[in-house]
Formats: C-alpha cells, sequence, structure tokens
C-alpha cells in the first residue's frame, strides 16, 4: 500500500504559500469591512461606487472560496490517506490519489491568481479578431479563432457577449469584437495578444494546395467606471448604417449598427449586434475607452507593453503560436515552447496549458 504522504506534504507547503501570496488574511478582513458597508441604508444612493464595491467584494470572495476549497480537499486526501495506510484499503487508496490530483489542479489554479497584480488583471476583457494575410482564408480562420474563445471562455465558466462578428465575403468573417466577463478574464485573455499562424489544406482550393493564413487578436481591459477617460463629443464621428450580422428582430431592417471614430486618434470601432442602435452606440462607447486608455498608457511609457505588448502585421515572422493542421498535426507557442498534437482540442478551447506557460513564463522574467 503505498503512503502518499510526501504528495500531501508537499501539497500543504503550497496552500501555506499561497495563503500567504494572496493574502488570504487581508482579504478576509476587507470582505468583513465591505459586508459592514453593504447594510448601511444609503449604500445604493451611489450606484457607480456600489457598483464597484460589490465587484471588489465579489473578487475577494471568489479567491478566499478558492482557496477554502481547496485546503477542504487537502484535509480529505490526509484523512483517506491515512484510513488507506492503517486498514490497507485499495478504495481508500484510490480516493486519496484522486483528491491529491485535483489538489495539485486547484493549487496551480491559486498560483496563477498571485501573478495578476495589476486590478485591470482580475476583470473581464474586450478581444478582438482581425483576418491578416491569406485573402479568403485569413476570414475563415479569423472565424475559427472567434469559436475557439468563445469556447474557452465556456471551458473556464466566464460569460461572452458578442458585440460585432459580420460575416466575410465568402466565408469566415471580417472581423470580431466580443467581451469577455468572468474572474481574471483580461489577465489570462492577455497572453492570447499577438499574430496566430495556421497552415492546412485549402478548403477553398480546387487542387487542395497547402496554405498558410493568419490573424490577429488584440485584448484590452473592460476599464471600470472610476477610471475616467476625457472623451469631447466634438471629437467624435458617429456613423449608422444597417446591421450585416445575426441579432435581434430588428437586425437588416433598421439602421441600428454604429460605427464610431475618435478624430483625434483615428480610433475606430463598430458594434452592430445589440438590438438598438443606442445599446451599439453603448458598447461602441465602452470599447472606444478602452483603447484610448491603452493610447494613453502608451503615451507614459513610450511602448505598448503594458497592456498589449507590440503591435504586428498579422503576417509571417510575426506570430506567436502556429496551428499545423496538415501535413501534421501540431499547435506550437513560439514565446514558450508548449507545443501538443491534439489541434481539434485546442480549436475546441483547451488553452490553458499555453496561456499558463506564457503567464508563468512573464512572472519568473519579473521575479527575476
Amino acid at each position: 500500500m503505498e503512503d502518499l504522504a510526501p504528495q500531501i506534504e508537499a501539497l500543504t507547503a503550497r496552500l501555506a504559500d499561497a495563503e500567504r501570496y494572496l493574502h488570504i488574511t487581508d482579504k478576509r478582513e476587507q470582505l468583513t469591512a465591505l459586508e459592514q458597508t453593504f447594510s448601511a441604508p444609503d449604500f445604493w444612493d451611489d450606484q457607480q461606487r456600489a457598483t464597484r464595491l460589490s465587484k471588489q467584494a465579489s473578487d475577494l470572495r471568489s479567491d478566499i472560496v478558492a482557496f477554502e476549497e481547496a485546503r477542504a480537499l487537502l484535509d480529505d486526501a490526509a484523512v483517506a490517506n491515512e484510513l488507506a495506510v492503517t486498514e490497507e484499503d485499495e478504495a481508500l487508496s484510490a480516493e486519496a490519489r484522486q483528491a491529491i490530483e485535483e489538489l495539485s489542479a486547484r493549487a496551480d489554479e491559486l498560483e496563477l491568481a498571485s501573478w495578476f497584480a495589476n486590478d485591470l488583471d482580475h476583470g473581464d476583457a474586450i478581444v478582438s479578431i482581425n483576418p491578416g494575410q491569406g485573402g479568403l482564408e485569413a476570414q475563415d480562420w479569423a472565424d475559427m479563432l472567434f469559436r475557439m474563445y468563445l469556447r474557452y471562455a465556456q471551458r473556464r465558466g466566464w460569460k461572452s457577449e458578442v458585440l460585432d462578428a459580420p460575416a466575410g465575403e465568402v466565408i469566415g468573417i471580417d472581423h470580431a469584437t466580443l467581451i469577455i466577463a468572468g474572474h481574471n478574464a483580461y489577465g489570462m485573455l492577455r497572453a492570447e495578444q499577438g499574430v496566430h499562424r495556421l497552415v492546412r489544406i485549402s478548403p477553398t482550393d480546387e487542387k487542395k494546395r497547402r496554405q498558410t493564413t493568419f490573424a490577429s487578436v488584440e485584448v484590452l481591459p473592460v476599464l471600470p467606471d472610476d477610471i475616467e477617460i476625457e472623451i469631447r463629443e466634438s471629437d467624435l464621428r458617429v456613423d449608422v448604417y444597417r446591421s450585416s450580422g445575426p441579432g435581434g428582430q430588428s437586425v437588416n431592417t433598421t439602421d441600428s449598427a454604429v460605427r464610431i471614430t475618435h478624430l483625434p486618434t483615428n480610433t475606430v470601432v463598430t458594434c452592430q449586434n445589440e438590438k438598438s442602435q443606442l445599446q451599439n452606440k453603448e458598447a461602441a462607447m465602452k470599447i472606444l475607452r478602452a483603447r484610448l486608455y491603452e493610447i494613453e498608457q502608451a503615451k507614459r511609457e513610450a511602448e505598448l507593453e503594458e497592456l498589449r505588448g507590440p503591435r504586428h502585421e498579422a503576417s509571417w515572422g510575426n506570430q506567436i503560436r502556429n496551428y499545423v493542421l496538415y501535413p501534421y498535426q501540431l499547435v506550437k507557442d513560439v514565446r514558450t515552447g508548449v507545443e501538443t498534437g491534439n489541434v481539434d482540442a485546442v480549436l475546441d478551447g483547451d488553452l490553458d496549458q499555453f496561456i499558463v506557460a506564457f503567464l508563468r513564463m512573464k512572472a519568473s522574467e519579473g521575479s527575476s
């Protein structure tokens, strides 16, 4: 009968580290103080402040619950292992091994949370996908990436809201913009910022020749309301037009789609998937605020590294990841070297291995 005490001891040390670097004790005190604030009769008089504090409490509660669940699992593993060894019970030993395996994954998640130092990392993300070199094939590739991120959000229990995803001329999509909402969504998804390269047999080529195509992914944080971005109405040009994609009952019958151009920076955002022109304008303004915030950050720091990293043309030599479907099956991240032959799983949203490896690399660089 194998004694799993060494593995349990190692995981005990990892959880003790997690409790320290996640500041769990401080977070419990902060949550208690916030919950007392919520009971004040005038708490909801200031809607913006109340929403911000409620979100802060939710994030604190999420970290605390994740840690407490991991510690409870550790206790279960320790008890099951002790009984298995004492009574030589194979069923209890299997139960202990299963708990250790799950606990190891939980410890990885706790470690991951410790890498998010920026408050924006804990919030929602705006993901934009644009075809690069490759013509119609690139539009199809952009559509594949679009679906991949929707599936990734589902896997992590996040919510997705498609703001704009008009169909391409023949196949795929012209571009896509979506908001992915969930705890640490921006912190995780910023690892996907960059150019993605696909190699496969072209589905549109009668001679079935191999084709290389590119698409770029941009990831921005959804800014909280308390971050002020000055946008003057006189600096905006707002155009409305008829929606071309799926949406509510009014789509394709009214001019509900919105395109906003910020004239001083020539920043253009569009939204057409909401049911009304007003909703589309509000969503477009949310994206515009995020992009102007990024521009201001770049001005202050003279580079785009902090929020988005350097921008590259979606073409050969600039990719962060290669997806090869032919003549062999392989997905490889150029930055970290992580690779897998299970291409179907990756395109179905199995991205954690790449994202975690990238964030671990960046955390290591920051601490060195």
